[in-house]
């Protein structure tokens, strides 16, 4: 029988180390998996993480480990590249570091072993992600088994797959299970015993036979149903020889049917099942990709609380142990490889093998619905290589797969005519009009656009958000990075996503805080600060609330701006959140009234005088705050960047003439504005055929109406990252005194 010992405890580590040793050296420290060398330094921003080799080595003593015919390595996740040796013999290597691989140690085992695996997160123009808004962790970050089994065993070489496969067709009120078995070294007179087992763990079904495949019937099928009912069975497969099971395995799976229409959008189990929900990046504060099985238990009850149906598993393969719980909780899954951001023809066959992995590593989970082929990568426009790249991907998820949809994730630059989103199923789009330029109102009307000129398309949103830190203002602006501008453009977006049922689904980006060690901005360096809590879990952001009062059933009510104590203003706008019809405020046990709100947000105007304590009451359910009349703004609510050359409060303003302070629209609308900023980015943007470029791609209408959202401040800051274009504070400040020689336009 097959048997699996975990080898997480006591690796020796060599960090900047590529050569493998005879022998542990003894200046190595030892580290217990799952383990990172990025954990600290891929979280503190500069983009100058440790991107190399490093080895970790292991003696085993094969006296130590079952008796068994053959012995497999067994590697859940090593970024980005690595290689197995044993005693100084080189075994495999793999290139893609989100994927389960295995590797065959048996002829090359002794009675004592030196196990070394060098592992490299270096640049690589071969293996993806290479570009990307998240830090690449190195590390053997998830876990190392060894697995023992007979000579005849099922498959353990088939791209780290389970050894089975289970296909569900649903025939009325039944279902006709395939499974398909993966086997290895077999023998004349063994066969196979194939079982369905119910979720309480009762003999369903069983047959038995020597072929490789069964169909089996479950007569009035109990359906997986999302949130409402997400009832798993079991497969199991033993092989048998003369009576006795040689080796077994099983996996749950779930019987659904689903469509998605370009109209209705998401249609589970025949009835329309709205998408909404988040995106989830992997890592956590300290951590880097190094997870415990609690956190990823902590993340799915936090997604699960906040009423969310979906997550898009972004950017890569997450953890087996995730996946089963999003079968067990009824989540709807995006599952997707890091073909990301920038194509790279020397690339292809990275997509291939990376693509064949997640599919076969994640075939029985009933909680994906689609194969997600790439996030961004048309960024610059397609060419054909890139074109065909994915043709090849989308038509090799199709023949692995005929029961699931293919997607894409385009960006808001893709104009929709492009050829590459005719390739999958369905097309989502990464759009920030509100944080990235635009403003909030253009999110819907895009969509309404797209869907107008492709009717037959299933549009959904794959990314959209905004930064927010504990910094706080009762003047909520694009591009301060307050908590009270993150719920204000999640309000505005939840009323314009949840109100279009054709979107086939919307993804928050980010459910989580997570690290991007390129990143300096927000005061916080080295991380992406969308997430709707915090990076190590502690705090929920007000505009988590929001979503929970129109996902959750779990009736609450949520007192917003609780870091927001000190405020200026005689009367302050205080804002409740609640799943329930009327919320009354109290100010100091005085009621402020009742108010009913259909769209969940309540908005209270509270006089500020003293310390006044605040109790917001919807049905059984209250929430407290407090806030503080102070006559000078409180400067620790107001962001500083570290490393900033200029803040928005350090400019000099004129009233009634322009800044950098003043959105690009605004400043272009006068002629004098128009003429300033045509002759510098004239200058800095320059592409073929006289037509304006940046980072690669056109500069068309929709990027330009995005531009006039950003305030000049903040859109050269950003040009900064994009064009590698760096300003100076003098050269700013002489920008600046340009502008505030030319009168403002009158406001509308």
């Amino acid at each position: 029988m097959r048997t699996i010992v975990n080898l997480n405890r006591k690796w020796a580590f060599g960090k900047g180390e590529s050569a493998v040793p005879a022998a542990i050296p003894a200046n190595w420290n030892f580290v217990n998996l799952p383990h990172s060398w990025n954990a600290i330094d891929g979280q503190d921003g500069d983009n100058d993480y440790f991107r190399g080799s490093c080895v970790y080595a292991k003696t085993i003593d094969k006296m130590d480990l079952p008796e068994a015919a053959r012995y497999y390595l067994e590697i859940k996740g090593a970024n980005s590249s690595a290689e197995v040796y044993l005693n100084g013999k080189k075994l495999a290597t793999h290139h893609g570091g989100y994927s389960t691989w295995r590797v065959d140690l048996t002829d090359a085992l002794e009675a004592m072993n030196l196990l070394a695996i060098v592992v490299d997160n270096a640049a690589n123009e071969t293996v993806y992600p290479q570009m990307a808004d998240f830090t690449f962790y190195g590390g053997l970050y998830r876990d190392v088994n060894l697995i023992c089994v007979p000579e005849s065993h099922f498959d353990l070489d088939y791209f780290g797959g389970p050894g089975l496969k289970v296909t569900p067709a649903i025939e009325g009120t039944d279902a006709k299970v395939e499974i398909e078995a993966y086997l290895t070294n077999t023998k004349m007179g063994q066969g196979l015993c194939f079982s369905i087992y119910d979720a309480e763990g009762a003999l369903v079904t069983q047959g038995v036979t020597d072929e490789q495949k069964a169909v089996l019937l479950l007569n009035n099928v109990h359906l997986w149903n999302g949130k409402k009912d997400p009832y798993l069975y079991t497969a199991k497969v033993e092989l048998m020889e003369d009576g006795k099971v040689l080796d077994t395995v099983s996996a749950r799976f779930g019987c659904r049917t689903f469509e998605i229409d370009p109209d209705r959008g998401f249609i589970l189990n025949g009835e329309e099942y709205p998408l909404r929900g988040v995106s989830r990046h992997q890592d956590r504060w300290g951590f880097g990709n190094a997870l415990l099985p609690e956190h990823h238990e902590e993340d799915i009850e936090l997604i699960c609380e906040m009423g969310a149906t979906t997550i898009r598993l972004a950017h890569y393969q997450h953890d087996q142990y995730f996946y089963d719980l999003c079968d067990e909780k009824g989540l709807v899954i995006w599952a997707e490889i890091p073909y990301i951001s920038k194509h790279m023809p020397t690339g292809r066959e990275n997509t291939i093998s990376q693509m064949k992995e997640l599919i076969i590593q994640n075939y029985n989970h009933p909680s994906i619905v689609v194969w997600g082929l790439s996030n961004e990568i048309g960024i610059g426009g397609s060419d054909d290589d890139l074109l065909e790249n994915h043709n090849i991907l989308n038509d090799l998820c199709h023949e692995m797969d005929p029961t699931r949809k293919t997607t894409i994730a385009a960006v808001s630059m893709c104009k929709i005519d492009d050829p590459y989103l005719q390739i999958p199923d369905v097309v989502s789009y990464n759009h920030y009009f509100g944080w990235y330029g635009g403003e909030t109102d253009m999110n819907g009307p895009w969509f309404d656009n797209f869907h107008k000129t492709h009717p037959n398309i299933p549009i959904g949103c794959s990314e959209y958000g905004c930064e927010a830190l504990n910094w706080h203002t009762s003047d909520p602006r694009q591009g301060d990075y307050t908590e009270e501008y993150q719920a204000y453009y999640h309000e505005e977006l939840i009323k314009q996503f949840f109100s279009r049922k054709y979107l086939w689904a919307t993804h928050v980006w980010n459910m989580f805080d997570f690290g991007a060690d390129a990143r300096n901005e927000g005061g916080e360096n080295g991380q992406n600060h969308k997430g709707l809590i915090t990076f190590d879990r502690k705090y929920k952001k007000d505009s988590f609330y929001a979503y929970k009062a129109w996902l959750s059933e779990d009736p609450f009510v949520h007192l917003c701006g609780k870091r927001y104590i000190d405020r200026v203003e005689e009367v302050t706008k205080v804002t409740v959140y609640s799943n329930l019809p009327e919320v009354e405020l109290f100010a100091n046990g005085v009621s402020l009234g009742k108010k009913a709100a259909e769209d969940h947000f309540f908005y209270f105007d509270v006089p500020n005088v003293g310390e006044t304590k605040l109790v917001a009451v919807a049905g059984d359910f209250k929430d407290e705050s407090v806030i503080r009349k102070v006559e000078t703004f409180n400067e620790s609510y107001r962001l500083q960047e570290k490393g900033a050359i200029l803040n928005w409060f350090d400019i000099e303003t004129k009233e009634g003439y322009l800044s950098l302070n003043d959105k690009m629209s605004d400043v272009i609308s006068t002629m004098q504005g128009k003429l300033l900023f045509m002759t510098m980015f004239g200058k800095m943007m320059g592409g073929k055929d006289g037509k304006m470029q940046a980072a690669g791609f056109e500069v068309g209408p929709e990027m330009m109406a995005m531009m006039g959202g950003f305030t000049v401040l903040r859109l050269f800051t950003l040009m900064g990252g994009m064009m590698d274009v760096k300003f100076t504070k003098e050269q700013l400040l002489d920008i600046n005194a340009k502008l505030n020689k030319i009168k403002a336009p009158k406001k509308k």
